[in-house]
């Protein structure tokens, strides 16, 4: 996959889709690389004839991995959140947006339709309210705005977020540290078939695992605070979609979102937790595309 040089990094790139169609920016969430948003997902993006741009995150996938920062000490930055004391990270979600910002610079997009999921819509939340000249429409998937008080994950996918595997050089340890991971914050509903999960576990970790990068991007969450003012001044088109059974991020924290951005649409996804599984690829991806068709980018350029 090629790659560019954004804000003194290197991001790692995929673009599908006509060069002519409206262009969607799919922004990953934590830890996950580019080919987290499924091939199915995508490929139906692209017969409603939009040019889907993917791309890995600082600290993620074949993107510039930040290891001169070292690796932080996550213990300590919970304590410190607990008692509001300031966070330090090598870097912020601004950042992170800033390199998206940068990826359609270089790409020629004038605007894209904005796309996250978990972090990623974080990170787009940021971009739409940032960079509203950029923005055609928002799309926060499995996302929060990190208000204090909202309820947290449960017991057992904090658990098995924070995690190791048995053998962090063993290849199968960590596939299977990973398939757990994601069958605890899993959608219910929508089971990934044992087979499948395993097959897509194995190909991001083959493709690259980096264990401290996660770490700085959580330390850039944790240090980033939370979206409040900003959700409230967003003026592009928003859809927020969540899932009722999502343990990691719940769904109280897409309801948010929903509440503070003008306008917003708000659809729960019964039974879906923190995952786009198989059973709800196209599902969503149609969702998306109805919501982006809704604006086009002539009107978008007249208003």
């Amino acid at each position: 996959m090629p790659t560019i040089d954004v804000n003194g990094i290197r991001l790692c790139y995929d673009v599908q889709g006509d060069p002519r169609g409206e262009p969607i920016l799919l922004i990953a969430g934590l830890g996950l690389q580019l080919i987290s948003w499924p091939e199915t997902f995508c490929r139906t993006l692209v017969e409603h004839g939009f040019r889907v741009i993917r791309f890995d995150n600082r600290d993620s996938g074949l993107s510039s991995k930040m290891s001169h920062l070292g690796r932080p000490n996550l213990g300590m930055a919970f304590f410190r959140s607990m008692f509001h004391f300031p966070l330090h990270a090598g870097y912020a979600l601004d950042d992170m947006a800033a390199d998206a910002v940068g990826l359609l610079d270089v790409l020629g997009v004038e605007r894209a339709h904005v796309v996250g999921a978990s972090m990623g819509g974080m990170i787009a939340q940021l971009i739409a309210g940032k960079y509203p000249e950029r923005t055609l429409t928002l799309t926060s998937v499995m996302s929060t705005s990190s208000r204090v008080g909202l309820p947290g994950p449960t017991l057992a996918a904090s658990s098995a977020l924070f995690a190791s595997p048995r053998n962090p050089r063993d290849f199968d340890s960590v596939v299977d540290h990973f398939v757990h991971l994601f069958r605890v914050i899993g959608s219910p509903k929508y089971p990934t078939p044992a087979a499948e999960l395993r097959r897509r576990v194995m190909e991001s970790v083959r493709r690259n695992a980096t264990v401290n990068g996660t770490a700085r991007q959580l330390m850039a969450i944790a240090a980033s605070g939370d979206r409040v003012m900003l959700l409230r001044t967003i003026k592009a088109p928003t859809l927020v979609i969540h899932g009722t059974a999502d343990p990691l991020v719940p769904v109280a924290g897409g309801r948010d979102v929903a509440y503070l951005v003008p306008g917003a649409e708000l659809r729960e996804i019964e039974g879906m937790g923190h995952d786009i599984p198989p059973g709800l690829e196209v599902m969503l991806a149609e969702l998306i595309a109805a919501h982006c068709k809704g604006v086009t980018m002539t009107e978008a350029r007249q208003a």
